[in-house]
């Protein structure tokens, strides 16, 4: 279509993100300055008068900062209030303008040089473009009627002109900016319309989709209402037929009765669930006893009451698969091969159940954490060939999370034993009961003392819980308990178990423990390959030794991980480049200086037995053995008052301990060449550093006393040595317990020589091998020995003192 063009020159009033169509009279916010400059502007340059022109400004789309390359001309028709009292001016838009070059204009707004399009349009219209005409005003017509807005179906309606139905599409609200835009810059009527045909044609069908998936939704929903319905009204239907013909209310119940005897259940369980069964019959559908019947037979009908798995009895393969998974643990993996080739004899010679009662465990590991008690657990599951399941019962205060509630309770549950047999899917387990020794008892019962039935093997094949209320047989259970302090076992409980130390690993088996089962779990968490990360055994050992002294190996495998990570990250950052073995000089570069330098590695004048009143001694805690310094001093004679202090948050056994070696030393300091007179007229302190540590026990008997003897003396006790023992008031060393942490925790210290009671020598079969190589251990039965031995020469303490 031909078109003429007229040169103007106009104000540019800026339309953020929104765009004015010809036709369209929009009000506009003269408080916005970029409006009220224009408005001013154009104001200016028609002057003023009766005779004044109106003012004349051009209505510029702005989008992200950028002007469109097409106008609009706009009258400005009225200045005055808008609806909320804001300043604001009424434009009406006139024609579309090009934009050409700025220039220069009245006031502070920007002025624009302009060609304005002139659209002529063809009389008569086409028949291509009359059809096009009549389907954009049914198609405006149809979604103005959705929309309830009927009065402005008639002006679209009256509306002739191409252009001006085109640009009334501008009026929707759901033509994005993007759209209104390209329909101002679209200069042609009949491509404008064409555009607005579409974009209008395709919003309709989207209503469409959307009111059909709207009505979808809706009869989808009254369907199940009105289902529901009908089925309550047949339900009641059938319940009033039966009452007229005189039947039972059964289908559920007989349902429940087919079910217990198709069930492959014991005799007497298959006679209380058939009970249970014609109770639920007599009972009403509102009585609330038949859901606690339901819950019931359903507990007892999803039990695996007659399901065992078979055992492996290839005796070599299981010790393989314990030795692969686990380092040392020599103990529990001899008992469990030794229960493994008993159970294969006993089922050879028909020996399976004797008695009413199969041939199940009660095993107890006791040890300090990180030793892998819960993890041994799954392996001897993995080795026996049978289910494992995990009781937590660590701050378990509730007697019923053993044996169950009774039914008669709302929201009654069978016990954690009843629910880990129905979890393992087998009546034969490994079942691991978590922390054994953290099982506390309040107003609500006694836990530890329900443990006591499941625990002993010469009753657990009757067990009863009390929402159950029919025998369970446990005795082809293997029960694995884990504990950190065998004296917080209740002593009835400890005796039904059998009991197995886990005292702590060597530096050698923690070695081999890192590099075969730590170290490749770390490298796949760190995101590192087994080639590009290479540890030497010595700087696992040195992590072992100096970085992370403990009995377990927790401790060292967050040191472990904490080197990948450091490692891994300096590696992204380009610090450092893989692949890479690391020595021993690598780890204070990366994770800092060690934390437990061995008490001989110190120079001479800084350990803490370089004073005369000190000693070394042993002692076993939750975490393990560890070395506990004592210290020893007499107060002057002047200042102090005389008697016995004792520091360090000791227990009344140790305190006890104190007295009985101070005791000692008044009634035998002569026959040891001490003043004794000191201990009279001087007042004697004893402390145990870390005074924020409990401690309790008489194994520290003979250490006190070697401390009390150095400080009369003036002899220093000698840095290689530590002990352990009680100290009796005629000087006996009796026996302790705990010898092999001790022994351990001392080789740990890079201590040499080790006392102990004669009494003792006995538990020294259990310390492993490489330990006592690196250890003199002197069993002693009196403390002239220990003071002997523990004691360095007159001569050697005045000259170093010298």
């Amino acid at each position: 279509m031909a078109s003429t063009s007229v040169p103007l020159t106009l104000p540019v009033l800026p339309l953020d993100d929104e765009v004015v169509l010809p036709g369209m009279v929009v009000p506009l916010d003269l408080s916005d300055a970029d409006v009220r400059a224009a408005v001013e502007a154009a104001q200016a340059a028609a002057g003023t008068g009766a005779g004044a022109a109106k003012p004349r400004v051009l209505l510029v789309p702005r989008v992200d900062g950028t002007y469109a390359g097409t106008g609009v001309l706009g009258t400005v028709e009225q200045v005055g209030r808008l609806s909320d009292g804001d300043p604001g001016a009424l434009i009406r838009g006139r024609g579309r303008v090009r934009i050409g070059a700025g220039t220069t204009g009245p006031g502070a707004a920007l002025w624009v040089e302009g060609e304005s399009v002139d659209e002529q349009e063809p009389d008569p219209l086409p028949g291509a473009v009359a059809e096009l005409v009549t389907e954009y005003k049914a198609l405006a017509t149809t979604w103005l009627k959705k929309r309830g807005a009927w009065q402005v179906v008639d002006r679209v309606q009256q509306i002739e002109g191409v252009s001006a139905l085109a640009d009334n599409s501008g009026y929707s609200p759901f033509l994005t900016v993007a759209q209104k835009v390209e329909l101002l810059e679209t200069a042609d009527p009949v491509a404008r319309l064409r555009l607005a045909v579409r974009w209008l044609s395709d919003h309709l069908a989207e209503q469409d989709v959307a009111e059909s998936i709207a009505k979808d939704v809706q009869d989808g929903v009254d369907k199940q209402q009105r289902e529901f319905l009908l089925r309550r009204q047949l339900e009641a239907v059938r319940k009033e037929l039966r009452e007229i013909n005189g039947e039972k209310d059964g289908e559920e119940s007989d349902d429940y009765r087919a079910r217990v005897e198709a069930a492959d259940l014991p005799e007497k369980v298959r006679e209380a669930a058939l009970k249970e069964v014609e109770k639920l019959e007599r009972s009403s559908d509102q009585s609330p006893e038949g859901s606690w019947i339901r819950t019931w037979l359903d507990t007892v009908l999803e039990l695996p009451w007659n399901e065992r798995t078979e055992d492996s009895y290839d005796i070599r393969g299981a010790r393989a698969v314990l030795d692969a998974e686990h380092a040392g643990l020599s103990d529990v993996k001899d008992r469990i091969t030794e229960y493994l080739a008993v159970r294969k004899r006993r089922g050879e010679r028909g020996m399976g159940v004797v008695g009413g009662r199969r041939g199940g465990a009660v095993l107890a590991l006791v040890g300090p954490p990180g030793v892998g008690k819960t993890s041994l657990g799954e392996s001897v599951a993995h080795a026996m060939g049978r289910e494992f399941v995990r009781v937590a019962l660590g701050g378990v205060r509730d007697e019923a999370e053993i044996r169950g509630h009774r039914r008669t309770y709302v929201g009654a549950l069978p016990g954690r034993i009843v629910r880990a047999i129905k979890e393992a899917g087998s009546m034969n387990p490994v079942v691991l009961l978590d922390e054994i020794d953290k099982v506390g008892s309040d107003f609500r019962g006694d836990p530890a003392a329900a443990l006591l039935e499941v625990l002993d093997p010469a009753q657990n094949h009757t067990f009863r819980d009390h929402y159950l209320e029919v025998e369970l047989d446990l005795s082809d259970v293997v029960f694995l308990a884990t504990a950190n302090v065998l004296e917080a076992i209740p002593e009835a409980l400890a005796d039904r178990m059998e009991l197995v130390r886990l005292d702590g690993y060597t530096e050698d088996e923690k070695v081999v423990i890192a590099r075969d089962h730590l170290l490749p779990r770390q490298l796949e968490r760190a995101g590192l390959g087994a080639d590009e990360v290479v540890i030497e055994d010595a700087a696992l050992r040195k992590l072992a030794g100096e970085y992370t002294r403990e009995a377990g190996v927790r401790t060292l495998e967050r040191s472990l991980a904490r080197l990948l990570r450091k490692v891994a990250s300096q590696n992204e950052l380009g610090e450092r480049d893989l692949p890479l073995t690391l020595g021993p000089d690598d780890l204070r570069a990366l994770i800092g200086r060690p934390h437990h330098v061995p008490e001989s590695a110190q120079d001479p004048a800084e350990r803490r037995t370089a004073v005369p009143g000190v000693a070394t001694g042993l002692a076993v805690t939750g975490a393990g053995g560890d070395v506990l310094f004592v210290e020893a001093s007499l107060a002057d004679p002047e200042t102090g008052a005389a008697g016995l202090t004792l520091t360090g948050q000791l227990g009344d056994v140790m305190k006890e301990s104190a007295q009985i070696a101070l005791s000692f030393l008044r009634s035998h300091g002569a026959e040891l060449e001490l003043p004794v007179a000191d201990l009279k007229d001087r007042g004697v302190h004893i402390h145990f550093p870390a005074g924020a540590v409990p401690k309790d026990g008489p194994s520290a008997g003979i250490t006190m006393t070697t401390a009390l003897a150095s400080l009369l003396s003036g002899r220093q006790v000698r840095t290689d040595v530590a002990m352990t023992g009680e100290v009796s008031l005629t000087g006996r060393v009796l026996p302790i317990g705990g010898v092999k942490q001790k022994l351990l925790a001392a080789h740990r210290a890079g201590l040499t020589t080790v006392i102990i009671p004669k009494r003792n020598e006995a538990d020294l079969d259990d310390v492993p091998a490489e330990v006592l190589e690196g250890l003199e251990v002197h069993p002693v039965t009196d403390v002239r020995q220990v003071l002997e031995l523990a004691l360095a020469p007159a001569e050697v303490s005045f000259t170093k003192a010298a």
